[in-house]
């Protein structure tokens, strides 16, 4: 179905799985390929009536270029400045499943275009938003005084009036109509000096702490240094939150199939009978968390994360390394699919809430009984921490929604109208600590030098008091992704699982026909016949069970990148991961850690990973971070 006249044809693609990667970093020739002009995403099934405004207030992966209602149609079209920001926002839609009103939005790509030439000059030159900021305004001016200046211009997405400053910005829902603004209205004689005009933020482009961590989460950069990370590298952080969505979708799918995609709840089993459920929420990392249910008579525990993408970080990072408590190793697993993350505590979560209470300038009256006391009537509390050389102490609940209300209660409580009570840090948030520590006990992995330390862990054991300022500082690089670095090791399992089954056919066609039995050294998976190189062997891909198209020039690409065919010293292949039939539909991963898979001198045809169930697959190519690279000498 298409808009006769205009550039926003809908090439809308239902909302499936294996549609996960189109426009992603990974698929080379994909709308998300940088320098490619597929910049818009289509959002389908929009509830009547729903604002510009309540749109995007589910944006934040980068600048707008304008946005298109057609309510008609009940959908909409959103222009990115560039792909990666673009593919940011699809891939996240998709995995947390975008919602509005109550209603799944569908999510897909419209027609490929180009920036304008206009608006690309004027974000180069003068760094142009669709966000006009007004400075000097007077004390009295009005939102509709306001909208009926401006409103001329084009249409308007959000009027904000900062009054003790004497400022406003608004938000066009089109950069040019912005341009047009900052333009013409200071030759109006109301608007001439003192009054100031000019470009404000794109709202949708603000980089929250907890992206800045993600991404430096997936880049390798270690705890200390996330900081480093600002609005500057806006293009690098879309870019890596975009590939750990992925990444993030293809360990749900693996492990539960499709309807797994988007789950936030982990299961944990083989609990001690003796563990309390503070003890669980000391080792478990990477995330918020949005509730925790522990049944000590069944000896289970689900950890609802705020985050789908933390919970499948969690998911990968505990069955690499095991999750201990009372020397008993618990089982990990995926719980009933959480849905939908409310957007209430969506809304609390992006305002700094969390499920841990702080007070603050507390007296030595105030004993952690009588915390425990006066917050239990709110909800059930994990952990309540006081510290007397601060003054201060921390209430933890067990679900974000408790923690909401007692804050909003207590604030109007008499006797705590001398503390200050806010949203504290919940240590479930602190980078893992199990990651870290395989760093530095095996330097090798994932591309780490020998010899270099990792970063120290963060946080104490309870979370709530500071780190220690004598450790050493960390590392810029630690290397460490939980989610490669588990579907790297899921395909080793399978692919050796797959050595193995073929061999038993062998063997078995020896048996039957007395055939000679071929060597393990010699096992291959079926791939494009290879042409004559130079140096180097081409890998195979397999995406949603057909093989990748190999170029006709026989070129090589490393980590999205071309690769010289000249190479007369040595050859050079990136390991792909591979899955054993099967096993992309949700059958149980086999437990054998692959040993040696023989000392063949150059490359095995290998495929990409499915694991989106039955007819779907995500073609993972290149661009992985941590993904082996190997140097084989000839």
């Amino acid at each position: 179905m298409a808009t006769p006249g205009t550039a926003f044809d809908m090439q809308f693609t239902p909302l499936l799985p294996s549609q996960l990667l189109l426009g992603s970093p990974f698929q080379p020739g994909t709308p998300g390929a940088f320098g490619s002009p597929h910049r818009t995403v289509y959002l389908g099934n929009i509830p009547p009536e729903t604002s510009a405004e309540e749109i995007l207030g589910h944006v934040r992966s980068g600048q707008i270029e304008s946005v298109r209602l057609l309510p008609d149609k009940n959908c909409a079209f959103i222009s990115f400045l560039d792909a990666s920001s673009a593919t940011h926002f699809h891939s996240d839609a998709i995995l947390k499943k975008l919602c509005i009103k109550g209603q799944d939005i569908k999510v897909g790509w419209g027609k490929p275009s180009q920036v304008p030439t206009s608006v690309a000059l004027a974000v180069q030159q003068s760094g142009a938003s669709r966000n006009v900021y007004l400075g000097n305004l007077p004390e009295d001016i009005t939102e509709e005084e306001l909208r009926e200046d401006l409103g001329k211009f084009g249409a308007i997405d959000t009027v904000k009036i900062v009054r003790e400053k004497s400022i406003a910005f608004i938000h066009f829902l089109s950069i040019s109509n912005a341009i047009k603004a900052v333009m013409q209205l200071p030759q109006e004689p109301k608007w001439q000096a003192p009054r100031r005009v000019y470009y404000g933020k794109d709202r949708c482009a603000y980089v929250s702490k907890t992206q800045q961590q993600n991404a430096a989460q997936y880049l390798g950069i270690a705890p200390g240094y996330a900081h480093m990370l600002t609005g500057a590298d806006r293009d690098l952080i879309s870019s890596a939150l975009a590939q750990q969505s992925v990444a993030a979708a293809a360990v749900a799918t693996t492990a539960g199939g499709i309807a797994n995609l988007g789950n936030r709840t982990i299961y944990l089993g083989n609990i001690h009978p003796e563990t309390t459920i503070e003890e669980i929420c000391n080792v478990v990392r990477g995330g918020l968390l949005h509730h925790i249910r522990y049944i000590p008579d069944k000896h289970i525990c689900f950890v609802t994360f705020i985050d789908p993408t933390a919970a499948a970080s969690f998911y990968a990072l505990s069955n690499l390394q095991g999750l201990m408590i009372h020397n008993r190793r618990l089982k990990i697993g995926w719980g009933k699919h959480s849905g939908g993350l409310p957007p209430a505590i969506a809304l609390a979560v992006s305002g700094g809430a969390s499920r841990n209470v702080y007070i603050g300038n507390l007296d030595e009256t105030w004993t952690e009984e009588r915390l425990r006391q006066d917050y239990s009537e709110f909800g059930e509390i994990e952990l309540v921490n006081a510290l007397r050389e601060k003054s201060c102490a921390f209430v933890n609940f067990t679900n974000i929604a408790n923690a909401i209300k007692a804050i909003e209660a207590v604030r109007s409580k008499e006797e705590y109208r001398k503390f200050k009570v806010n949203f504290g840090k919940d240590r479930c948030g602190n980078p893992p600590r199990q990651l870290q520590q395989q760093q530095a006990q095996s330097p090798r992995s994932e591309g780490v030098p020998a010899g270099v330390p990792s970063p120290p862990p963060v946080g104490s054991q309870n979370g709530n008091s500071p780190t220690n300022s004598g450790s050493p500082p960390p590392q810029l690089f630690n290397g460490a992704n939980p989610l490669t670095m588990y579907l790297s090791q899921v395909s080793h399992q399978a692919q050796h699982q797959q050595h193995q089954q073929h061999n038993q056919l062998v063997a078995q066609q020896a048996a039957l026909f007395g055939t000679a039995q071929s060597s393990p050294n010699d096992v291959t998976l079926d791939g494009p016949p290879q042409g004559p190189s130079s140096g180097h062997q081409q890998s195979a891909s397999i995406s949603n069970g057909y093989p990748g198209n190999v170029t006709s020039s026989g070129a090589t690409t490393i980590g999205g990148l071309l690769a010289p065919n000249n190479r007369g010293q040595h050859s050079r292949a990136v390991s792909l991961p591979v899955l054993a039939p099967g096993f992309e539909n949700g059958a149980p991963t086999p437990n054998s850690i692959p040993g040696n898979e023989g000392e063949r001198r150059g490359h095995q045809y290998q495929a990409s990973y499915g694991g989106m169930g039955a007819g779907y697959g995500l073609g993972l190519q290149g661009g992985l971070n941590g993904w082996v690279e190997e140097e084989v000498a000839n």
